[in-house]
This record gives C-alpha cells, sequence and structure tokens, in this order.
C-alpha cells in the first residue's frame, strides 16, 4: 500500500480547495450548516468549513426587472389591458433581510409568481374604483398606488420596490374606436370654434378700420371745409380792404367811385371769356345793359355806405 499517503494527500488536497469559495460582485452567498443558517460571504474571496458548511444559495444585490402582462376591469365595466415594467432589488445587506431572501420563497419562481400576482391585484383593486374615461390619465397615480400598498409586503421578503413603469394601456378595439371618435369630434370641435374666433377677430377688425377710415375722413373733410372757408372768408375780406382803399384813393383824388365798378364789371366779363372753356354765357353787352348794371352796383354800394 504504498500509494495510500498519496490518495490521503490528494484526499484533503480537494476537500481544502473546497474550502476557497469565490463570491461574484453584487453577490451575496448564505452559508448554512446542517440545513441551518450560519453567516453570509460577502464578494471576493471566502473560506468555509470543509464538509460541514455549505453555499445554501447565492443572491443578487443588484437591480432585477420583469415584465408584466395583465387584464383589469374599470368601474364602468371596461376591459383595460396593461403592460408594465418592473424593477426591485433586495431591500439591503443586514443579515435579517438576507434571511429572508434566501428562505421566504422555496425557488425564485415562486418570489416571481406571488410578487406579479400581488402587483397585478393592486393595481386592478385600484382599476375597479375607476371610470375607463379616467384610466389614461391616472398613470402616476396608479403607480403610487401600487407602492404604497405593497411596500410593506415587499419589505417582509426583504424586496424593495425600486420603480414600477405602465408602458402600455389599451382597451377593447370597440372602447378604442368610440375614444377616437370622440377625439376626433372634439379637434373638430375646436377647430371649428377657432376657425369662429378668428373670422370674428377678422370682421371685428375691419369694421373697426373702416370706422377709423371713415373718421379720418370725416376729420379730414372737416378741416378743409373750414380751410375753404377761412380762404372764402379771407379772401372777401381782401376784396373788401382792397375796394375801399380803392375808393378813398378816387375820392382824394375827385373821382367817381362808379369808375371802380366799371373796372370791376369789364374784368369779369374778361374773366369768364377766358375761363369760359367752351361754355356759353350769356351777358348783356349794350349799353342799356351796362347801365342797369352799374346803377345796381352803385345801389348796392350806398346801401352798405348807409348802413
Amino acid at each position: 500500500m504504498i500509494y495510500a499517503p498519496y490518495i490521503l494527500l490528494f484526499i484533503v488536497l480537494i476537500i481544502l480547495l473546497s474550502s476557497f469559495v469565490t463570491v461574484k460582485q453584487g453577490t451575496i452567498a448564505v452559508v448554512t450548516i446542517f440545513g441551518k443558517y450560519r453567516r453570509q460571504l460577502q464578494p471576493g474571496l471566502s473560506f468555509k468549513i470543509p464538509l460541514i458548511e455549505k453555499i445554501q444559495s447565492k443572491i443578487s444585490i443588484q437591480n432585477r426587472s420583469v415584465e408584466l402582462s395583465f387584464q383589469a376591469v374599470t368601474q364602468d365595466q371596461a376591459n383595460v389591458y396593461f403592460k408594465a415594467m418592473l424593477l426591485y432589488s433586495v431591500l439591503n445587506h443586514d443579515e435579517e433581510t438576507i434571511k429572508n431572501v434566501a428562505f421566504k420563497f422555496v425557488d425564485s419562481s415562486n418570489l416571481m409568481q406571488a410578487l406579479i400576482r400581488t402587483i397585478e391585484g393592486s393595481i386592478r383593486a385600484y382599476v375597479a374604483t375607476q371610470k375607463q374615461a379616467n384610466v389614461l390619465a391616472q398613470r402616476n397615480e396608479i403607480v403610487d398606488h401600487v407602492k404604497h400598498q405593497i411596500d410593506q409586503v415587499l419589505e417582509s421578503w426583504g424586496y424593495h420596490l425600486q420603480d414600477l413603469q405602465l408602458n402600455d394601456i389599451t382597451f377593447d378595439e370597440e372602447i378604442m374606436r368610440s375614444m377616437s371618435r370622440v377625439v376626433a369630434s372634439n379637434n373638430l370641435k375646436a377647430a371649428a370654434e377657432n376657425e369662429g374666433q378668428a373670422l370674428l377677430i377678422t370682421k371685428t377688425k375691419g369694421a373697426e378700420a373702416d370706422g377709423n377710415a371713415i373718421k379720418i375722413a370725416a376729420a379730414a373733410e372737416r378741416e378743409a371745409a373750414q380751410l375753404r372757408g377761412q380762404g372764402i372768408a379771407l379772401f372777401r375780406a381782401e376784396v373788401a380792404h382792397g375796394m375801399t382803399k380803392a375808393a378813398q384813393e378816387m375820392e382824394q383824388a375827385n373821382l367817381d367811385i362808379s369808375v371802380i365798378l366799371f373796372t370791376m364789371w369789364t374784368e369779369s366779363i374778361k374773366h369768364f371769356a377766358e375761363n369760359s372753356d367752351g361754355n356759353v354765357i350769356f351777358l348783356d353787352g349794350s349799353t342799356e345793359g351796362m347801365n342797369k348794371t352799374m346803377k345796381e352796383m352803385m345801389a348796392m354800394q350806398l346801401d352798405k355806405t348807409k348802413k
């Protein structure tokens, strides 16, 4: 039996090597002795008692995600279909937490089943109190409700819900079509109201512009009439002033004032002739007509003098 020492040495070497355990980063190893929890091993190279201590499980402390697809019924009996993403992780590295994670469930599939059903039940209970018209606008409320409801349950299991995202919320095809029609009709209504408001604003602004234009034109016409009246008044005043001055000079020269009237008469006839532009003007050019006109003008002048 010369090989017996070598065999024994080989067995001791195998047992010694098996006492060294490597734990990956982000993982904690749970060690048991004869099936009872003993301790936990942190990431890195660790030592365990050969043949006595056993690695019961390796627990990942990294974030884990799972996708959910389930159905719920609203208060008004509408079917709602959810697609969600669940993000969860181990609560902390405490010994009691690790023991809960390692021994609460037989395996990870049982954990996932309980976790998914718990979240589905919480969402269904909330949706059952809401009407289908409100569900789409309450994504955040649903998530907050689920977190509030199941945080204590998950902590008792050693887990924490990091995030719950409701990626897709749909209804039955008939409801989706009716919702599309409602949205389309609301859009048409809003468009019609906007067009009506735009037309009203356009017509109002147009009426205001027309009114302002009429006001401006009336003000301009009034100002022009005032200026014309002032011009005529000034012209008449200048004519009266000139005639007065001419009459005074005629009296100082001992001349008859009727010469002024005669001059005005002849100038008027000349002006008519130059500016008639082809129109026919009938004037009594006889000596009797001139004498008659002169007498009338003299009479008007004497009447003004008396006044």
